[in-house]
């Protein structure tokens, strides 16, 4: 199982760092990222393998969450299946 998470705000040193540090203690495997800057505006999508988590995944989305909150960034974590049933024709 797999996970989709954006992240989009001002950019900031840590980053990347701070969302990948959240993955970690919920044993989430970062497996792809892309991440730019435009202009000021930071921009990023991590897929992650949630197969081995160690609590609900809402429980990885509210970290999340309150965390994108902490930083004045917004992060929407989205399982892959909610993910592929909105962008399917």
């Amino acid at each position: 199982m797999r996970a989709v998470i954006t992240v989009i705000g001002k950019d900031n040193v840590g980053i990347l760092h701070k969302v990948s540090g959240v993955c970690t203690q919920y044993h989430a495997n970062v497996l792809e990222v892309t991440q730019n800057v435009l202009q000021e505006m930071f921009a990023m999508i991590m897929m992650v393998d949630i197969s081995n988590i160690n609590a609900d995944f809402t429980q990885l989305c509210n970290e999340l969450t309150t965390l994108g909150e902490s930083q004045g960034l917004s992060i929407h974590t989205m399982h892959e299946d909610i993910f592929n049933a909105m962008h399917r024709i």
